[in-house]
């Protein structure tokens, strides 16, 4: 095969980037850090998009959209806000270029610097509260329910396509409420929504959790987060969502006059997911074949490939397979039929296994006159002659079992490669093997930061299942009462 990538077991980073390039997914920009979102690539995050927007707006969201330049004085009003994020920022400091006096080109004109510098956003809490200081007066306007799907820039310095790039795509919801109760109950909703969008939709099993104050959101009072492990035992943080407290609401005066006719000042959360969820479904299920979609979320679920020799066998053929592929498109799959003849069969079936199409149909003129086809399934790289009859309903059925068999071999990947230990030697020889690493904590920034200089894993979160157990710290051998999640991540 002319496009064979790096086995996952000899390099995995250098699998991971060859995948993404032969699978035609995305690129490296011209500008360093950046990436180019190539259209089948592009195709996915559509459906992403999509059912997450159903989501949202099922949970009475509505859509906006704010700028992408932030004044610096509104970092500067939230001090934690602008701790976590100003050695990422991208800064606008002029507004204009002139040509050289020598002719070698365009200068910025020193002559156009703005009166107050503009950060590129890296998130926009500050210049959305100071928006909602305006549309928020009464709690008849509560609860603000709002998201916007947008680019954010944060100047990252080692960067991988789709995983962590210096700008990315994402969506961020910001919403207020009247009470903290209300706010609180908004943050664990839209992190239910995103734990059953990443195991239904993604077929990615996830660990929800509470973050440690060391890895809190900057301005948050409490983060909530999932957490997917990837094939080489890594973590990944596949979505968050911040309970805010009053802390951005007063930063921005955003006041409210409640049912006792008192001023409040308004709680708040925030929420995101982003195209780092594409390197997780690439990391999550792919092989060293190529892509493994599951077929919620596959641009084409379904290609059909004629063999034939002749234009007459073509013809025959293509009148056979039209009312399928007629019945397929009516029942909502997205199908593809490959009848060019600028590749061989045996082409095209390599490149729709390495772009990741759950189901591949072929047939010839032998099945023609028998009244079959060859169906062929992705995931388990298994292949069957079955009737031509009933074939829309078989097809439907077979990409529901690809779907939960996708997501069952990744859960068990992740109960396989999840680890009881109890000593610090335990944890020290098991973190160099990968892995979810239970272990008991002893509450303190102090411990967390030791253990994470010394192994370079992290606490990705406290499980809201976490068993009541009586324990000691895995690091100090304090008292501990309960086990915590530690790895490795991206």
């Amino acid at each position: 095969m002319a496009k064979a990538i790096p086995s996952r077991s000899e390099n995995y980073s250098e699998w991971y980037n060859e995948l993404i390039k032969k699978a035609d997914l995305a690129e490296n920009s011209a500008v360093r850090g950046c990436m180019v979102i190539k259209p089948y690539g592009f195709s996915i995050w559509e459906k992403m998009q999509r059912a997450l927007d159903d989501m949202f707006k099922e949970t009475g969201h509505s859509n906006a959209y704010f700028p992408l330049f932030i004044p610096k004085s509104f970092l500067s009003k939230e001090a934690s806000h602008v701790e976590g994020f100003a050695k990422e920022c991208a800064v606008v400091t002029h507004y204009r270029l002139k040509n050289a006096e020598d002719g070698s080109g365009v200068i910025v004109d020193p002559e156009a610097k703005l009166e107050e510098e503009l950060i590129v956003r890296p998130t926009s809490e500050t210049v959305i509260w100071s928006t909602y200081k305006n549309w928020i007066q009464s709690y008849r306007d509560l609860p603000l329910l709002i998201n916007q799907w947008a680019n954010v820039v944060r100047w990252e310095m080692r960067t991988r396509i789709f995983l962590r790039t210096t700008e990315f795509l994402w969506q961020e919801g910001h919403t207020a409420h009247a009470t903290s109760e209300e706010a609180q109950a908004e943050t664990q909703q839209m992190l239910d929504v995103y734990a059953t969008f990443a195991e239904e939709w993604m077929a990615v099993p996830v660990i929800k959790g509470a973050k440690t104050a060391n890895e809190r959101f900057a301005g948050a009072e409490d983060t909530l987060c999932i957490e997917a492990m990837m094939q080489d035992g890594k973590a990944l943080q596949a979505g968050t969502s911040h309970f805010l407290g009053q802390n951005f609401a007063k930063a921005f005066d955003v006041q409210f006059l409640n049912k006792q006719n008192q001023l409040d000042y308004v709680w708040g959360t925030s929420w995101g997911v982003s195209t780092r969820l594409m390197g997780a479904l690439i990391m999550a299920h792919s092989d060293d074949d190529g892509l493994v979609l599951p077929p919620k979320l596959a641009p084409i679920q379904v290609v059909i490939v004629p063999i034939y020799r002749t234009e007459e066998q073509l013809e025959q053929l293509t009148a056979k397979l039209k009312p399928l592929i007629q019945e397929l498109k009516k029942a909502g799959i997205s199908v593809k039929y490959d009848d060019s003849d600028a590749n061989k069969p045996g082409w095209k079936f390599a490149e729709y296994e390495l772009r990741g199409v759950p189901v591949r149909l072929a047939m010839g003129g032998r099945d023609l006159e028998n009244g079959t086809v060859e169906i062929a399934r992705r995931d388990l790289k298994t292949k069957e002659t079955v009737s031509f009859d009933g074939l829309t309903e078989r097809i439907k059925a077979l990409l529901d079992d690809i779907q939960q068999t996708i997501y069952a071999k990744a859960r068990t990947f992740r109960q396989d490669n999840t680890f009881r230990v109890d000593t610090f030697e335990q944890f020290q020889e098991q973190i160099e093997k990968g892995g979810f690493l239970m272990a008991h904590w002893d509450g303190t920034s102090e411990t967390e930061e030791a253990i994470k200089e010394a192994t370079k894993a992290t606490i990705r979160c406290i499980p809201f299942d976490q068993e009541v157990e009586e324990g000691v710290c895995v690091y100090s051998g304090k008292p501990s009462k309960g086990r915590v999640v530690f790895a490795r991540a991206y």
